[in-house]
């Protein structure tokens, strides 16, 4: 028998070439059109076909590289993906600060993020408290001060050396970050000019620690805004690109003003173009730094931040914002990130206590221990997918970026408003289509947990986006950081706190298989402002179904049946229910007669469930 193992597998079927296989869906697809049915067209402002093929790949340049080399598309490291798991602190007494940093240590957190709020709490003895028996080299220390960073810099370095710690080795971050400040703010505490003159003063305060970066690039700011995954790239490349000119200008060099950027995106849960924007991020930001002619290409490297996004979580079942975290995370590590916050699933509502805290922290140990996500070297590499998302992210991301330089770099822009429209014009087709429900929130636009009630178990303080500003007038209009569930769970709560919560009744009637699909579609829809619903397997007369309907003292009647029944049925169940509003569920053809008749309610899979359920609030909720 001949020995096949050196045989390359499925070598005895023939190639299918990319035309055969254009044939057969289009003979699958029986006249519709290929492009409305099959492709999609992202918010990033480029399409995605159904299908790649290898010969998709023959026209990108970089594929040749390997991970560890520039342009580091594939990774930063040519051996090992693993990245910091980290867990932030907020700062408001010192020792239980450390103490709890000191236990979070023994579970899994190898990266630290000290959070000060009040800046009287940054003083050498505080900071040497803080870091008490926080030695190895192999932790992470990360710091963010609403105010006072350079003091906390210089703090932070007199600890490490009254510490004997090799200075050389510190591996951490402080945030600071005026431009992100005056991007969600519209102002700084001081003019631009001299922020960044305190930015050249940050580099100086922390020269004596290498690995040690003190300048935040916070592109998540835009994903938090509901921007495009490409504008949260194109826009963060531009932030860091200003850093750099403007501290070259004031005498930095090049190596050390990118050595001391530090890169925090956001992660939402678009998945694999999660992995393709940090493999883009790279990529582009590589070229850029090279363009400044650094000595060497290391100090090409970015250094990645990711933190899962805000933009996507939700209070109303919120057990599923740890499936949302867990996918963000998942893309994350696959993308190459360097360190990585996954949020407490409860974090937008309540102080995250020591149960959320540790499934945030298993959900990336997880990864680790378990997936050994951390072993494997850009495992999305060689996908014709991946590869063709993350070329063309590259391209959008890129063409967006030289916009901005045209305009004179990101300040220039920002002062412009070009930035902050480009986000808002995205944000607001976000927002219509989470409306709609053409970007799912599950237990919030989608599946409601009608039974649910939270107004009780939330701090809503929490909920309340506060900026810690300065005085003065606003230098630009800044973007607006919300959460796309807002609206609907204003809704929600508006419900909540009324004094009677509103009866959904369903109508059940004639067509078995259309009245049970109508009556779960209309039950999802009005279960999403928190109303009570009540279902039905269905009524052999209207009139029954009206008569149960006052009995169940519903303040909504839906009537769920077949198109050709809704001629009859609708204005007969429309007159005997006399005040008491009637819903028609679908589009049925004779909507128009029926609007005729003063039937005017449709719900159907083209109606906007929010503008549609703030109507019936504002008639019911008096």
């Amino acid at each position: 028998m001949a020995d096949k193992t050196n045989q390359l597998l499925f070598s005895d079927f023939p190639p299918v070439s990319t035309q055969a296989w254009m044939d057969k869906i289009t003979a699958d697809l029986k006249g519709a059109d290929f492009e409305k049915k099959l492709v999609w067209r992202t918010n990033e402002g480029f399409n995605v076909q159904p299908f790649y093929r290898s010969e998709d790949l023959e026209s990108l340049n970089y594929l040749e590289s390997q991970p560890g080399e520039f342009p580091y598309v594939r990774g930063n490291n040519a051996k090992t993906n693993a990245w910091f798991v980290r867990q932030d602190i907020v700062v408001t007494d010192v020792k239980a600060a450390n103490k709890k940093a000191l236990t979070i240590l023994t579970k899994g957190v190898d990266s630290l993020g000290f959070v000060f709020e009040d800046k009287a709490l940054i003083t050498d003895a505080n900071i040497e408290a803080l870091l008490e028996n926080i030695l190895s080299a192999d932790v992470e220390i990360n710091f963010y001060a609403a105010h006072g960073s350079k003091m906390l810099a210089q703090a932070v370095v007199a600890t490490l050396k009254k510490m004997n710690r090799n200075l050389s080795e510190v591996k951490g971050s402080i945030n600071f970050d005026p431009v992100g400040s005056i991007t969600t703010k519209g102002k700084a505490c001081v003019s631009i000019e001299e922020a960044f003159d305190r930015t050249k003063e940050m580099v100086e305060a922390a020269k004596l620690l290498p690995q040690f970066r003190t300048i935040g690039v916070n592109a998540k700011h835009f994903n938090n805004a509901g921007s495009s995954i490409v504008q949260e790239l194109a826009f963060g490349l531009s932030m860091g690109n200003e850093y750099i000119a403007q501290l070259v200008e004031r005498g930095v060099s090049v190596n050390d003003a990118a050595s001391n950027l530090k890169f925090n995106f956001g992660i939402s849960g678009n998945y694999f173009m999660e992995i393709a924007k940090l493999r883009a991020a790279r990529l582009l930001w590589a070229k850029i730094v090279e363009a400044y002619k650094p000595t060497g290409v290391e100090v090409c490297k970015m250094q990645i931040h990711s933190e899962t996004s805000e933009w996507n979580k939700t209070i109303f079942d919120p057990n599923v914002n740890m499936l949302r975290t867990q996918t963000e995370a998942m893309s994350a590590s696959l993308g190459g990130t360097q360190s990585l916050t996954v949020q407490p699933y409860d974090s937008l509502y309540s102080e995250s206590d020591e149960f959320s805290e540790r499934i945030a922290r298993n959900q990336q140990l997880l990864l680790k221990e378990e997936c050994h996500f951390d072993k494997i070297v850009d495992a999305s590499a060689g996908s014709y997918y991946i590869e063709n998302l993350t070329n063309s992210i590259v391209e959008q991301a890129w063409s967006l970026f030289v916009q901005v330089e045209e305009k004179g770099g990101y300040i220039a822009a920002l002062k412009e408003g070009f930035i902050q429209g480009l986000v808002k014009e995205t944000a607001d087709k976000r927002r219509k289509a989470v409306a709609t429900r053409r970007e799912n929130l599950l237990g919030t636009n989608q599946f409601p947990n009608t039974s649910e009630i939270i107004s009780g178990d939330i701090d809503f303080s929490k909920l309340e986006k506060v900026c810690v500003s300065c005085e003065g007038d606003k230098v630009v209009e800044p973007i607006e950081l919300f959460r796309a569930a807002d609206q609907f769970e204003s809704l929600r709560l508006a419900t909540e706190k009324a004094t009677k919560r509103p009866k959904v009744f369903m109508l059940t009637y004639g067509n078995l298989a259309m009245r049970l699909a109508r009556s779960q579609f209309s039950g999802n829809f009005f279960g999403c402002a928190g109303y009570e619903i009540i279902d039905n397997l269905g009524f052999k007369t209207i009139e029954e179904g009206v008569e149960a309907a006052k009995a169940a003292k519903a303040d909504i009647v839906v009537l769920c049946s077949a198109d050709d029944e809704y001629a009859v049925a609708a204005p007969k169940a429309f007159e005997l229910l006399g005040e008491t509003p009637l819903v028609v569920a679908g589009a049925p053809a004779c909507a128009d007669e029926l609007k005729a008749k003063g039937i005017t309610n449709f719900v159907n899979v083209r109606s906007n469930v929010l503008e549609t359920l703030k109507g019936f609030n504002e008639m019911i909720l008096r």
